[in-house]
């Protein structure tokens, strides 16, 4: 088995595909991260490209102190009425970063790129930071949801709220962001709120939420714009990832990215083989490069 083959399902020998979403140092929540370490074991797994989608979140959300104890790096960005605020990208000190790693690692093709929180909230600073970074991929993500007059992530809404209205909610969210916003080529983590799915709510079932899941992957087909597949916390995000990727295929999406959203370097490309595998089941085959989106046959 040759550098970038792995053995996917049933043994199946696996060419892992690009990494489209990663994170270095540049994101203001990966305290581990870095680009070049990240480019060393992409070299080494035999990875074709990686697009560094660095944060941009313009949304300050409710912190507790139990989560800053948990997350001592998050104390830098809370403020004293129990806020997050994000710092903003260093966008020049990111694009250097990018030239310089591009010069060390010239066989690695590396692709910048922006993740963008909620940026149907935040047209206008958004589009001006497109507009500054000319970025080469864009994702769109939701991070959080109001909650009274002010906005929460996930694990505090499940303390707030029955699990599966959060769900519900999240995924009606999705619906809007994608039809709010349209610069953005690839739909990050569909399934974000489910990282953070309650155990005490039981497994969790997305048959249970077919018809939230259809209309939001329903909307991202009729823009034309791409379903990552995010592999962060896998293999158990796959199981229900197998399902998503199905109703994608139904509701006539044509394309799929894959996505390790890794925040260290030993992350990137993390349960891959397995995506591959899953995605080729439904019919999604890869371009002509390796580093090329993968798309729909028949």
């Amino acid at each position: 088995m040759v550098v970038g083959e792995f053995a996917g399902w049933k043994g199946a020998v696996v060419v892992l595909p690009a990494d489209g979403h990663v994170h270095s140092e540049w994101s203001w929540d990966a305290p581990n991260g870095s680009m070049e370490r990240t480019c060393a074991r992409a070299v080494e797994l035999g990875i074709p490209a990686v697009a560094f989608t660095e944060h941009a979140d313009f949304t300050t959300w409710i912190v507790l102190a139990s989560d800053l104890d948990e997350h001592r790096h998050l104390k830098a960005f809370a403020t004293p009425d129990g806020l997050l605020a994000p710092p903003k990208l260093d966008l020049d000190a990111y694009l250097e970063c990018v030239q310089r790693c591009r010069d060390k690692f010239p066989d690695l093709r590396i692709v910048t790129g922006v993740e963008l929180g909620e940026p149907h909230w935040h047209g206008s600073v958004a589009a001006r930071l497109l507009d500054a970074g000319q970025f080469d991929r864009v994702l769109g993500s939701l991070h959080c949801l109001p909650i009274g007059q002010r906005f929460s992530e996930m694990p505090n809404l499940y303390r707030q709220r029955p699990a599966a209205e959060v769900v519900r909610e999240y995924l009606t969210e999705i619906g809007l962001l994608i039809s709010g916003w349209d610069a953005f080529a690839v739909l990050a983590h569909i399934d974000y709120a489910v990282r953070y799915w309650p155990a005490e709510a039981g497994p969790f079932d997305p048959y249970a939420f077919e018809d939230e899941f259809r209309h939001a992957l329903r909307t991202l087909a009729d823009s034309d714009r791409g379903l990552e597949i995010n592999t962060r916390g896998s293999p158990g995000s796959l199981s229900h990832y197998g399902q998503i990727v199905g109703w994608w295929r139904e509701e006539g999406g044509t394309v799929v990215t894959f996505g390790s959203d890794a925040h260290d370097p030993t992350a990137i490309a993390w349960g891959f083989a397995e995506a591959v595998a899953m995605v080729e089941a439904h019919g999604f085959r890869p371009g002509r490069h390796p580093y090329d989106l993968w798309t729909r046959s028949g």
